[in-house]
């Protein structure tokens, strides 16, 4: 079988590896000079298996209100003539309730818990060096109110069988030395022990060479112009470069950009662009600097070790499809690294970068068939692309190939749109 993937991130090259393990001829398409250059680039480098949960939950109105107010804010909003935009978020508050939740989360989980299971035996296969570590995400609290309120959170992850444990200071301090320098801008946290970090842009580098060597074929700088279907089946895919791309089947992984491609066809999946922002800088001192991942509950910015590196990433900026990187919109996240690790890493020399997360209004992905018998969908992923690729990569791959999924789908696909 040839199977065309539109896309060169995380997701779609993993999915393009699973393919390929199985036999299958893979051809994947990419506009960009490279693998890994969108929303894979910079992004928070968490593998953020007991953070799985969807962004619409109840309170969540409330506290979105609240944060536009802050002077150093996780959340902007602007004002966009874009009735898509209204529309998708209405349908996010829409799902800002309890039942809601659960529902959602519970999908997230299944796809969460499976790429977790999945991805050690990825690596070991392939060897992969990501400066990967497996020391958990640490979820720093500022105030008692926020650790008080993280008792629903602990609920949620035992339901979910998601390992845990809350901290005092002291217990902060043990698994992340240099907070010693800030003891009095925390009161505890809770950490998050089945989490993993790496960087998700080498991982996907090294994965794309080695699905090469293993005979998938890449054609980067290529702009897919349109999805071409004839007699209720895709029959191919138009690129600006080399024209018309067949297969027998097609993955699009393309992210916050594949419901432009998929709307000309009928599929208006609610994938909406939502914005991010990041610094990358080295590390001056290894006993000042973070040693896995610091999620700051205040400002929503997590602070991870990459190697000789310090990521820092955050903020949600719904602005439609923006790629531009102001003079000022990395302060948030460049005061959060100055205030917790202030002699750990280097700021004057930090990498700015923004990128747009494909979110859906209900924080699950939207995985597999379509009403098209030979195009499948692998997009929708939001925070947790990196989180989920292996996991929904392998899943789609064996759908894809008539074989049947260890997670069952239900709930995942475009159909629970109505589509």
């Amino acid at each position: 079988m040839r199977v065309v993937v539109m896309g060169a991130g995380v997701v779609g090259v993993t999915t393009a590896w699973y393919l390929a393990s199985q036999g299958a001829e893979v051809v994947v398409l990419d506009r960009q000079a490279g693998p890994g250059l969108e929303t894979s680039y910079a992004n928070a480098g968490e593998l953020s298996y007991g953070m799985t949960s969807p962004w619409a939950a109840p309170g969540i109105p409330m506290k979105a209100l609240k944060w536009l107010f802050m002077k150093r804010r996780p959340l902007f909003i602007w004002p966009l003539i874009s009735p898509t935009m209204w529309a998708w978020g209405a349908q996010m508050l829409l799902n800002c309730n309890e039942k809601s939740y659960a529902l959602n989360k519970s999908r997230m989980v299944r796809v969460s818990n499976y790429s977790r299971d999945v991805l050690p035996d990825l690596i070991a296969e392939t060897g992969i060096d990501y400066d990967g570590r497996s020391q958990g995400t640490l979820q720093l609290f500022r105030t008692e109110k926020q650790l008080k309120g993280s008792q629903a959170d602990q609920e949620v992850l035992a339901a979910f069988d998601s390992p845990f444990e809350v901290l005092d200071p002291d217990g902060c301090i043990a698994v992340e030395p240099a907070l010693a320098a800030v003891r009095d801008k925390f009161v505890g946290g809770l950490r998050l022990t089945a989490d993993r970090t790496g960087d998700c842009r080498m991982f996907t580098m090294g994965l794309a060479a080695r699905a090469q060597a293993r005979g998938v074929t890449f054609h980067y700088a290529q702009t897919i112009d349109q999805i071409a279907v004839e007699n209720g089946r895709v029959i191919g895919v138009d690129t600006d470069q080399m024209g018309r791309v067949t297969g027998d089947a097609y993955v699009c992984a393309l992210g916050s950009y594949a419901p432009i491609l998929l709307k000309p066809i009928g599929l208006r999946i609610p994938v909406y662009p939502v914005k991010g922002y990041s610094v990358t800088l080295p590390v001056t001192d290894d006993a000042m600097a973070p040693q896995s991942t610091v999620m700051d509950e205040t400002h929503k910015v997590a602070i991870t070790r990459l190697g000789d590196r310090i990521r820092v990433a955050g903020q949600a900026e719904i602005a439609g499809y923006s790629g531009r990187l102001g003079p000022h919109a990395t302060d948030t996240v460049r005061h959060v690294i100055g205030d917790l690790f202030p002699h750990g890493g280097d700021v004057s020399r930090a990498e700015g970068w923004t990128g747009l997360r494909p979110m859906t209004p209900d924080g699950t992905p939207i995985l597999g068939s379509t009403q098209y018998p030979n195009l499948f969908l692998n997009t929708g992923h939001g925070t947790l692309g990196w989180t989920m690729a292996a996991g929904s990569g392998r899943a789609v791959a064996d759908l894809v190939l008539g074989k049947r999924p260890e997670i069952d789908f239900d709930g995942l696909t475009v159909a629970r749109y109505g589509l």
